[in-house]
């Protein structure tokens, strides 16, 4: 007889692997014998156990990279032994280690290399930053990342003829702060052979005057012409970029990261990293889809270090584009667009080959896709491919920002896990109306509802196209306003989350969609020694103050990897 599946059995099935954690009475009755190699105490400990145990802790101790003990000062202070670090909290909150679940560590890197352009304000703003640059380095491409049309007070793309201007005849690429478009200057233009008689690339655009002359913004996979004649950076250069990514990850509070769209020769870094003690946080790739790297990855399976702080496990496949550049496939066509319904960046011929080969050897599967077309395309490929095996796979689908009715509760009915990023909402909301129309918000960036269906979902944010800092991601999941807290009552208020719900996504959430939930997500007994520190507590307090949390702590594996000066 086969299997039928049965939709509600199946959405508490994987609402109860989500939240079935320890709760307090897992906690050990009486302190384990011998020293602990880390203590903290005089704060408080969030477990984030269900239920949280109704004597609030105000310390935890630490071994081998696990956590042997939380409780009260004084019987966890009886675990310090002669070589055991001791930390007072002083009144700060240590919480389960944050992860973001879905982000470009290298990318991150890259544009904290280059030129910084997230946050200006106009295109003025941004050739200042450009020439600026060039006075530094008066030779060479220039290259940066973060502009937004959408926050200028002209919204219009940006020309090529701008940038001759501020920078003649220097080769510039600047990514738009999605990743999915790019400026590009005459010289890059030239080098890359782009003329007015170069096709679009399938999957890609190139955006012309009514001449057919290209105007230098490239959209999607026409970004891959100009950089394919980029030189590569060096071994010493991306390792640089990688520690600067990693710093700072670890500044913010992150004690882990899932990278989307690992190729294998940055994973064998990674590796070497670990191998070399020189990995400080807790490093989840899912590969690139491109050839070399699906052979390698296949050929290898997947890959598991003992401590659990490098996996290789998963896949990173591409649907669409992104909602800014009008590269998201939409079932209909853009409000402010009529005709244009986005882009298929990939044919569903290869994301079906490399959806049933990664299910054949083993490997999980995340696709980007941000219209509802693209998550209707990857949920009806996923549920052809697995069927009633997608809740164990756990494959996911990253960002899942517009869906129509009928999808929103496919996740929960298909176990197929949504990781999404609360930052994009807020950071789309000014504009998305345009784009989507009225009809189609009820879809947008729906948390709550995806939640209420049964469906399991993971935070993140997606940097560096979003800031990294993760209290931004928890402030817009409970409030889905603006830092000026605009528009008032938040945008589509009904998606709003409690604080704590926000900060199981960020913890408990993410370890789910790395398989880890049984090492951490928790601060329990047992589980591994993975602690933020904050100075406040981002579940209960009051959204106006949530900003103003910082994190002063950063431990993985039981090592303080960061620590705030005067701390």
């Amino acid at each position: 007889m086969p299997f039928e599946r049965d939709p509600a059995m199946m959405s508490m099935i994987l609402v109860a692997a989500l939240l079935v954690v320890p709760g307090p009475e897992a906690l050990t009755v009486a302190p384990p014998t011998g020293s602990a190699d880390l203590i903290l105490h005089g704060g408080r400990v969030l477990t984030m156990l269900e239920p949280e145990p109704i004597t609030a802790s105000t310390a935890l101790a630490c071994r081998d990279g696990r956590i042997i003990w939380v409780g009260d000062d004084q019987s966890t202070l009886a675990l310090k032994g002669e070589h055991t670090r001791v930390h007072d909290l002083q009144g700060a909150v240590a919480i389960p280690g944050l992860v973001d679940s879905h982000a470009h560590l290298y990318g991150l890197g890259q544009s904290l290399a280059q030129i910084k352009l997230a946050g200006t304000a106009s295109v003025e703003d941004c050739l200042g930053r450009v020439m600026s640059a060039a006075r530094e380095t008066p030779t060479g491409w220039l290259q940066g990342r973060g502009w937004d049309q959408n926050d200028w007070p002209v919204i219009a793309w940006p020309t090529r003829e701008q940038l001759d201007q501020a920078v003649p005849g220097r080769p510039v690429m600047l990514r738009r702060i999605d990743g999915h478009a790019a400026w590009v200057s005459s010289e890059a233009l030239r080098l890359a052979g782009i003329t007015a008689q170069t096709a679009d690339p399938e999957g890609g655009a190139i955006l012309r005057d009514t001449h057919g002359e290209p105007t230098g913004i490239l959209v999607d996979n026409a970004v891959d012409l100009v950089r394919a004649v980029i030189p590569a950076p060096d071994a010493a250069e991306i390792r640089r970029r990688v520690d600067l990514a990693v710093d700072h990850c670890l500044s913010l509070g992150l004690v882990g990261v899932h990278e989307a769209g690992t190729p294998w020769s940055r994973f064998e870094l990674y590796r070497s990293m670990h191998e070399n003690h020189e990995l400080p946080l807790r490093l989840t790739c899912m590969l690139d889809d491109q050839p070399a790297t699906l052979e390698a990855g296949f050929a290898a399976g997947p890959f598991v270090t003992d401590d659990h702080l490098l996996q290789v496990r998963a896949v990173k496949l591409y649907a669409d584009g992104a909602l800014g550049s009008r590269g998201a496939l939409l079932l209909d066509d853009y409000s402010d667009r009529p005709g244009l319904r986005g882009l298929q960046v990939t044919t569903a011929a290869h994301l079906e080959d490399v959806c049933r080969r990664a299910a054949a050897e083993g490997f999980q599967v995340g696709t980007h896709a941000i219209g509802d077309g693209a998550n209707r395309l990857m949920l009806d490929i996923y549920e052809k491919v697995l069927g009633p095996d997608l809740a164990e796979a756990r494959w996911r689908i990253e960002h899942a920002q517009i869906l129509t009715a009928a999808d929103l509760g496919r996740f929960g009915d298909l176990g197929v896990i949504a990781a999404m990023q609360p930052t994009h909402c807020t950071s789309d909301m000014d504009w998305a109306d345009e784009r989507l129309g009225e009809d189609r918000l009820a879809g947008a960036y729906a948390w709550r509802s995806l939640l209420d269906t049964g469906a399991v979902l993971c935070f993140g944010t997606d940097f560096p196209i979003e800031k990294v800092e993760p209290l931004d991601g928890l402030f817009s999941a409970r409030t889905r306003q603006h830092a000026d807290f605009s528009p008032a009552g938040g945008w589509q208020p009904q998606e709003r989350l409690d604080g704590r719900t926000a900060l199981r996504l960020y913890t408990l959430g993410s370890a789910y969609a790395a398989f880890l939930e049984d090492e951490t997500g928790v601060l329990a007994p047992g589980r591994l020694a993975d602690v933020t520190v904050l100075t406040g507590d981002p579940t209960t307090c009051n959204p106006s103050l949530m900003l103003e949390i910082k994190a002063i702590m950063t431990i993985v594996h039981g090592e303080v990897r960061w620590l705030a000066e005067n701390d």
